[in-house]
């Protein structure tokens, strides 16, 4: 099984990307997803992050409220670390997990679709690493007019992340989606062809160590 490991920023178009996997019938674990189901009112990661942050970042109903504990993390580093250490370990845990039933379905190619791809170390076992690429200019424009937010925020938001021009220097794979959705198709042509390539023995070695990784970060 290859692993491929896609990464981006905010707002730049990673998920379109992902998309365009699942189209051409590869399957995306997507850690965000995941984060969400660890959040979940009852989970070991929900008690966790209550006591780390307190009870005002919960909805009436007892769920996280997200938009209210981003605008926390996103405006204050040490908070934004401190929910990431107390994430991480349910994060890897339910990765594995998905790799584990993709494995058995004998799937030769999956992607990880992982915002903290490389703050998280799991670049070490992906290979190729993709970085869906924008500049800070149209990265910013697309966020704002997405979310409808002030140019501090959306800012904000894309600060706390590393940059995507540092991400880019650390890709086997850049797609560049500044231009149109006819141009990112092209280019997503190309990554399809060079990820369904027959896995190199280096690959295959890859994808060993990183399940085994996972499986003991999650443990």
């Amino acid at each position: 099984m290859r692993i491929v490991g896609l990464t981006g920023g905010i707002s730049s178009g990673k998920s379109t990307v992902s998309n365009l996997f699942k189209s051409h019938g590869i399957p995306v674990v997507d850690a965000d997803v995941i984060a969400r189901d660890v959040l979940k009112k009852g989970t070991g990661g929900w008690k966790k992050v209550v006591a780390a942050f307190g009870e005002d970042i919960l909805q009436a109903d007892g769920e996280v409220n997200r938009p209210r504990l981003g605008q926390i993390v996103f405006t204050d580093p040490e908070k934004c670390q401190l929910l990431n250490r107390i994430l991480a370990s349910y994060i890897s845990s339910g990765i594995f997990w998905e790799i584990v039933k993709l494995w058995r379905k004998e799937f030769k190619v999956i992607v990880l679709d992982v915002p903290l791809l490389f703050e998280t170390k799991m670049d070490k076992w992906t290979k190729p690493i993709i970085v869906v690429w924008v500049d800070p200019e149209t990265q910013l424009r697309r966020l704002m007019a997405r979310d409808r937010t002030s140019e501090e925020d959306a800012g904000n938001r894309i600060n706390a992340q590393m940059s995507l021009d540092l991400k880019r220097t650390k890709a086997d794979i850049v797609i560049d989606n500044t231009g149109s959705l006819e141009d990112l198709n092209e280019q997503f042509k190309k990554v399809f062809f060079e990820v369904t390539k027959p896995l190199t023995w280096t690959e295959f070695g890859l994808s060993r160590r990183g399940a085994l990784s996972v499986l003991v970060s999650s443990l």
